[in-house]
């Protein structure tokens, strides 16, 4: 057996800096947090390819005590923590006193600070661990610490280094998070000479969300603020509309810290469940303030992984601050008509032939190109034949400020007169008392709010139907448009949801036997009472077989045997906790089947009526797949076309 030895200072240190400095990115995060923990308001950070060459942190920090420099590179020297009881109150973020050691073992690193106090600075030079320089020089309050030759003497460690650009890339992304979580310093980071962004410093977490990420980024989110159980949590969270392909733009932070945690992503996409577009990830720039008595932050070397003593409050607290924040954003997205650009390549199409008012005056035998032909009267049905003729008369008034809708009640209007040759159009009766085939005439309870001072009257006119499925409505000085399966296929969803949709069990006139795998059958026994709560009825017919009998009346028409086979799925696949994932699938199935489809024929009534429920239920925002239930196109955004504004 070969003989056990005591490593040298020299590796021992090289193998502890490997914990803590994976690459410069790792570098740039321990002394930018040393610099925040300094209590510093302004911090540059400076690369040069990608931070291997070179890499400069300035802030305007309380500075170094002359003495204390040479001590402050030694390991685990730290002015943060004193003894064990205050790992129990870690509010800081570095404070093992690791990272300027392990920093110096593997770079050349200059240092140049002073103290408010005094009239000097000093000037420390350090390389591969080994003091170079220690003396007194002038410089500005704060400090500047010059990084040159990362892993200079660890050749086997920089070969692994990525190129100049992915390093970049990775310090640019840790400045990104640090500049987010701390809108109260002025960042700026320069990347090989150029300046990449520069933040306010103002307090305003949307400051930096502008700077950081951008304007568009910026645009698509939606303000966060809340509190639960002493938790507190504020930032922005996305538009369930604009969600992203993959989490990467997922940032939380707790007590000023960028932490990962699968607690905080779960919470926040349950948040969005039914909201969101399958397939599709929120972003979000989350803050959360939590007592530290309640998580480790010492649970890896970089500290960016936490751990919870109840993660339960911590799930609670972000999926409600969320929840409610999409609750809150009831504003319907609007419509930005576009010119489209002139393509000089393509070849320019045939020419019609125009004909002005002075063409048809100037000879009486010049040929007329005109076709006229009735269109509503042969070809569309007598329902639609009243929607077009009455479309102008009707009106809806309601009280509030748009597009929130407490009380909306039917304007009278005048009903068109019988014409030579048309049938008599029958009477129309306010809505209130007529049942429809889809849509019935009760919405949703809410409660009642006192409104704080007499909101001003309003109307919304339904105008008509786009390709049998968008309904067009003038709200304001807006035009809404709606996808009415969307729409309707939320309102079920919702009804369900809150019980006021009954699941009453409709028995079918010829059984279905369906065969179910042993392990669905299995679930499917196991679960019959909700099943059948549900409003299915079905007996065991074979070893894995049933024979369904009924079904929920509002899937009249449905397949049963597809019917009970994904139930069985669903139940298969939630085995641990059924209920709340099944209910919300199943109520998404049962809304998406009995919904009104595209191209089917529904009323002027119904469309009012699905117009009425989408303005006086702020939930009727996203249909449970996550597609948007309605756009608005603004009157000054049409006028623009028109050239009537500039």
């Amino acid at each position: 057996m070969p003989k056990v030895q005591v490593l040298s200072k020299e590796t021992a240190e090289l193998i502890a800096a490997g914990e803590v400095i994976e690459r410069p990115g790792s570098i740039v995060k321990e002394l930018v947090e040393n610099s925040i923990d300094s209590g510093a308001t302004s911090i540059t950070v400076e690369i040069k390819r990608g931070g291997i060459s070179y890499l400069r942190v300035t802030d305007n920090g309380c500075g170094i005590d002359y003495e204390d420099v040479p001590t402050a590179f030694l390991r685990h020297a730290t002015s943060k923590i004193h003894d064990k009881d205050d790992l129990n109150s870690i509010m800081t973020l570095g404070f093992r006193g690791e990272a300027l050691a392990s920093i110096c073992a593997v770079a050349k690193v200059d240092v140049l600070t002073k103290t408010a106090g005094d009239e000097y600075g000093t000037h420390y030079a350090i390389e591969g661990g080994e003091e170079k320089e220690y003396d007194r020089t002038g410089c500005p309050d704060g400090t500047t610490i010059i990084i040159r030759d990362v892993f200079f003497n660890v050749p086997a460690r920089l070969k692994f280094l990525k190129k100049d650009v992915s390093e970049g890339n990775a310090v640019a992304s840790i400045i990104d998070k640090i500049a987010l979580s701390h809108p109260e310093i002025a960042f700026k980071f320069i990347r090989d000479n150029k300046q990449e962004f520069i933040t306010a410093g103002d307090g305003e977490l949307y400051s930096s969300v502008y700077s950081v990420m951008g304007k568009q980024f910026a645009a698509s989110m939606i303000p966060v603020n809340y509190e639960l159980n002493g938790i507190r949590i504020d930032g922005f969270t996305v538009k369930p509309l604009f969600g992203r392909p993959n989490r990467t733009m997922q940032h939380f932070f707790i007590n000023g810290r960028y932490v990962k945690s699968q607690t905080c992503t779960y919470s926040l996409e349950h948040a969005y469940r039914n909201s969101i577009m399958e397939g599709k990830f929120p972003s979000c720039v989350l803050r959360m303030t939590i007592p530290p008595s309640i998580m480790d932050v010492n649970v890896h070397p970089a500290k960016i992984e936490v751990r919870f003593t109840d993660e339960k409050i911590i799930a609670d607290s972000i999926y409600f601050a969320v929840k409610n924040a999409i609750l809150l954003d009831t504003a319907p997205a609007e419509i930005t008509v576009k010119q489209p650009k002139a393509d000089y390549r393509k070849p320019l199409p045939e020419q019609q032939p125009v004909y002005s008012q002075d063409s048809f005056s100037a000879s009486a035998n010049a040929p007329v190109v005109c076709e006229t032909r009735p269109v509503f009267r042969e070809e569309m049905p007598v329902q639609s034949v009243a929607l077009k003729q009455v479309v102008s008369q009707t009106y809806v008034r309601h009280t509030s400020s748009y597009p929130k809708v407490e009380n909306i009640v039917n304007v009278p209007y005048d009903i068109p007169q019988k014409t030579d040759g048309e049938e008599p159009i029958e009477q129309l009766k306010p809505a209130e008392n007529v049942q429809f085939k889809y849509i019935s005439g009760n919405s949703f309870e809410k409660k009642k709010e006192v409104p704080k001072e007499q909101p001003k009257e309003i109307y919304f006119r339904v105008i008509g139907e786009a390709f049998k499925n968008y309904i067009i409505a003038e709200v304001e000085n807006d035009l809404v448009f709606v996808d009415k399966h969307a729409a309707h296929e939320r309102i079920l969803f919702e009804k369900l949801k809150s019980g006021q949709q009954k699941l009453v069990c409709q028995l079918l006139l010829q059984p279905a036997d369906v065969l179910l795998d042993y392990g669905e059958f299995s679930a499917l026994i196991q679960n019959a009472d909700f099943v059948r709560e549900l409003g299915f009825e079905f007996e065991i017919s074979g070893a894995s077989d049933v024979e369904v009998k009924g079904i929920p009346s509002i899937l009249d028409g449905c397949d049963p045997k597809d019917l009970i086979i994904e139930l069985a799925k669903n139940i298969c696949e939630n085995k641990a906790n059924p209920m709340p994932e099944i209910l919300d699938d199943m109520y998404h199935t049962f809304a998406c089947k009995a919904a009104i489809k595209a191209n089917d024929i529904t009323s002027l009534r119904e469309l009012s009526e699905i117009v009425k429920i989408i303005l006086t239920d702020e939930r009727i925002r996203y249909c449970p797949h996550g597609r948007p239930v309605m756009f608005r196109l603004t009157k000054r955004e049409m006028e623009k076309q028109f050239k009537r504004v500039l």
